[in-house]
């Protein structure tokens, strides 16, 4: 990345602490950062009694209600820190800006939307091929340190199990 370019990016990146429980968007908003974790955990879940869990992003990963980043429409789901959470933010005008205006805006973008798509397709995937057990135990065996503090509830909902059949699971494999 040249010098210029890094500076034109670096001066539209904002960071932002969120605390535990805390929104970073919720439905019927539009989405108007994509962001990347520094430090935490976050769940994306739909408002239903259950609260249906449907993905986690961790630290290190890409993190938006990015349908509604692109569309500029309002997502249906919320996104939600799971303890103290650090990211890395640029807004949809800025990251148009950068597009428009470095070498490396597109490339940039390009990851960003291949990480995000590739988190997705592993997600269905394990879900038409693997068993609550198997997701729960690649869950464990990816994120270990992570997975120790996220609710089981959450976790049941992600893997698509009540959470009585996770403690099963649990009791079984420990």
């Amino acid at each position: 990345m040249s010098d210029r370019d890094w500076e034109l990016f670096s001066e539209k990146l904002i960071r932002q602490k969120f605390s535990k429980k805390q929104f970073l968007i919720k439905s019927r908003e539009t989405e108007n950062y994509l962001s990347f974790i520094e430090k935490g955990t976050v769940r994306f879940f739909l408002d239903r009694d259950d609260d249906f869990t449907f993905s986690f992003s961790f630290a290190g990963e890409f993190v938006s209600a990015y349908d509604s980043f692109l569309t500029r429409k309002p997502c249906i789901y919320n996104i939600q820190a799971l303890e103290e959470t650090i990211l890395w933010r640029i807004s949809h005008e800025d990251l148009r800006t950068i597009y428009a205006e470095t070498e490396i805006g597109n490339t940039i973008g390009r990851l960003a939307s291949e990480g995000l798509y590739l988190e997705n397709l592993k997600r269905e995937i394990s879900l038409l091929t693997e068993t609550a057990e198997q997701r729960y135990l690649n869950l464990f065996s990816e994120q270990p340190h992570i997975v120790k503090q996220i609710p089981l509830k959450y976790i049941a909902s992600y893997i698509g199990i009540t959470p009585q059949a996770l403690s099963r699971i649990r009791r079984q494999i420990f």
